[in-house]
């Protein structure tokens, strides 16, 4: 029990033994005064006594609750106390058996570590002595290239270094062959500039022959006429019809220039038109050619419908016989385009009927493989392509639309595009199919192979396809393959350079070793 609890025990029951003490003493001092008083006091002692002991009581009670609650509280705390000492002494022993095992690896390790540097300084050793030995070895060898080669050590070094500069600059001409075939991705830009500078090198014969007509006049005071007021005739003219009107010096005629032979022929016509009525003025002007506009369509039309009938091909899409019918007033090198492709066809007819191919599609590929010239003023790229693209879009047969596509190509896709090829060349090699004076043919065709034969290394160089194309022969034993293609672009750039030339010269470099036998 608590020291606090038997102080206050103490001191109840003293107060009552001192309350009863008194009262005795009262009582037996003065009974008589005190008597009353006495039995009151003694009442009132009795009922203190009785009090102080339901109180001892109940103070023993809640004394001995106290006193459980506190061993219950001290035995829960010694429980847990002992529970996390265990897992303490648990964690210990953990901690115990990782260090074993980590000093049992460390010292496995340690083995392993002397051992591996035992190994490695026995092969250092053995490396050392390999060494020595392959030194001694490379410098015999060394002694015995020189003693056979008759060179010495700087002399084969330079002899490496000029061996090593020929290897590189093989492999730079082998980059520059890889880079420019990864180039040709970009061939609708490399062909646009083909064309713009084919344009600006055009002889100016070859220039006015494709882009002038003379239209005659009934006297000299139908200029002053045409050119109107102020120049307003002359303006309206060149606006409705978008041709250059050039009036000079040349005697009862007017000059027409425009690259669009379609328009060149509409104003050709309406100025005929408007010298046989004789009302020029702008409204007249708008009227006309407007008019002559639809009636040269209408003539296209019929041509193209006539081509067809007469070369005896069917199933044609109008579109297609309208670009026929435009190529009457296509000219190429002097030469009638829709004549010439006329011609092909019947060439190309004839030959797959000899040979047991197609007629029909060699036919209709002969016919058909310039018709990209009809658009060729207003779609860019080179003709073959314009044409095979639009035949596609024509549902034209695709053996016909390889046949345009490929006629001025050396691989073909079928006999009958190489029929194709072939009649287009024979068409445009015929005496007399274009206008050119000897002279000045054989000229081109002369310093065209003085270029090729200027290179070092080159056999022979022929000009053939009327100059449009070169083939080289270079000495196999000088130029091996990759010299070859450099020097095809080499002689490329230095006839942009040095020549003046219509539309495009294919170079073609030719190496290849014979070796002839005879058996007797």
């Amino acid at each position: 029990m608590d020291s606090p609890v038997v102080a206050i025990l103490a001191a109840l029951i003293g107060l009552v033994a001192g309350v009863a003490v008194g009262v005795a003493v009262a009582y037996l001092g003065n009974k008589s005064l005190f008597g009353k008083r006495f039995e009151e006091a003694q009442s009132e002692a009795s009922k203190l006594i009785s009090e102080a002991k339901e109180k001892e009581r109940k103070l023993l009670l809640e004394a001995k609750e106290e006193a459980l609650r506190i061993k219950s509280e001290g035995e829960a705390k010694l429980r847990e106390g002992e529970a996390e000492l265990k897992e303490r002494r648990a964690e210990i022993q953990r901690t115990e058996r990782r260090l074993v095992n980590r000093e049992e690896n460390v010292e496995r390790r340690s083995t392993n570590l002397d051992r591996r540097e035992k190994d490695m300084s026995d092969l250092e050793k053995n490396v050392a002595s390999v060494k020595e030995e392959v030194e001694g070895l490379k410098n015999k060898q060394l002694q015995k290239l020189e003693e056979v080669s008759f060179l010495s050590m700087n002399d084969a070094k330079n002899e490496l270094m000029r061996r090593a500069e020929e290897e590189i600059k093989h492999e730079l001409a082998i980059r520059y062959r890889d880079m420019e075939e990864q180039a040709k991705a970009d061939a609708s830009d490399k062909a646009r500039n083909i064309i713009a500078q084919a344009t600006q090198r055009l002889a100016s014969d070859v220039v006015s022959d494709v882009t002038l007509t003379s239209v005659p006049l009934p006297s000299e005071e139908m200029k002053g006429r045409l050119i109107g007021r102020e120049g307003r005739n002359i303006r309206a003219i060149e606006k409705a019809t978008g041709v250059d009107l050039i009036i000079d010096d040349t005697p009862e005629a007017v000059t027409l220039s425009c690259f669009d032979p379609i328009r060149r022929e509409v104003a050709r016509l309406s100025l005929l038109k408007l010298i046989a009525d004789g009302r020029i003025h702008p409204a007249r002007i708008e009227e006309t050619v407007s008019k002559t506009e639809k009636e040269l369509q209408e003539t296209i039309r019929k041509i193209g419908e006539q081509t067809v009938l007469d070369v005896g091909i069917r199933g044609l899409n109008p579109e297609m016989i309208k670009l026929l019918g435009r190529l009457k007033y296509r000219f190429s090198y002097g030469e009638n385009v829709l004549l010439h492709s006329i011609e092909v066809a019947h060439l190309a007819g004839i030959m797959a009927a000899e040979i047991g191919a197609n007629v029909k599609v060699a036919k209709m590929g002969g016919l058909l493989h310039d018709i990209g010239k009809a658009l060729t003023h207003e779609v860019d790229g080179p003709h073959a392509e314009i044409g095979a693209d639009v035949a596609v879009k024509a549902n034209v047969q695709p053996h016909v639309v390889s046949c345009i596509k490929e006629h001025h190509d050396d691989d073909h896709s079928s006999p009958e595009s190489f029929l194709v090829a072939a009649a287009d060349a024979i068409s445009a090699a015929r005496p007399g199919s274009r206008r050119d004076t000897v002279e000045h043919y054989i000229k081109r065709l002369e310093a065209l192979e003085e270029v090729g034969r200027a290179f070092d290394g080159v056999e022979k160089c022929y000009a053939i396809q009327a100059g449009r194309e070169m083939r080289v022969m270079v000495m196999p034993e000088r130029i091996d393959d990759v010299a070859a293609s450099q020097m095809a672009r080499d002689i490329v750039k230095k006839i942009e350079e040095t020549l003046a030339y219509p539309g495009q010269i294919k170079v073609t470099v030719i190496r290849e070793s014979r070796i002839v036998e005879v058996a007797k």
